[in-house]
């Protein structure tokens, strides 16, 4: 069964998927975390049940998250996507908190051939966990802001809040 959760943030309504789960400690397995707004955005379908005390625990560790007491989350995730997206979703997981790396870097990492770092990118544009999988610490070579499905003034402020990124004063 799918259950979803709206949970309050600094960045907005985040939309809260999953399914039920016997080996989750929560007793579920997230599938989607997605922003209001979001390109790509997951839409609740008319046979999810809303059971936010199911997603309590998921919440609890977000605004643990938010507040700056937590740099990590421990989550069952609910598997999804190819072989190939499963495998950069894994390598994002690795990304220390308030660290960035490159598109580069990353393909370097998994063994990836630099003519296919496009295929790196469109993995982590198909995250369906955007913050606990941290795609937005991945940044461009020349340390640009590139692509994030919440939108790239999201990523700077989430880059910001996690010390990787300073604000810019006017």
């Amino acid at each position: 069964m799918t259950l979803y959760s709206i949970a309050e943030s600094p960045l907005g309504d985040l939309l809260l998927v999953g399914e039920t789960s016997a080996t989750a400690s929560s007793g579920i397995a997230i599938t989607s975390l997605s922003m209001s707004g979001q390109k790509g955005a997951v839409v609740v379908q008319d046979d999810w049940r809303r059971d936010d005390e199911a997603f309590s625990d998921v919440a609890r560790q977000l605004r643990a998250y938010f507040y700056g007491s937590a740099k990590t989350f421990d989550l069952e995730f609910a598997p999804t996507g190819t072989e190939f997206q499963q495998r950069v979703w894994r390598a994002l997981d690795d990304i220390p908190y308030g660290t960035t790396t490159t598109y580069g870097h990353l393909a370097d990492q998994l063994g990836v051939e630099r003519a296919e770092i496009r295929a790196v990118g469109g993995a982590i544009g198909a995250n369906p966990l955007l913050l606990v999988r941290p795609c937005h610490r991945v940044i461009g070579a020349d340390g640009s802001l590139r692509g994030y499905a919440g939108g790239v003034g999201r990523k700077q402020d989430l880059l910001i809040h996690e010390g990787a990124l300073q604000p810019v004063l006017i």
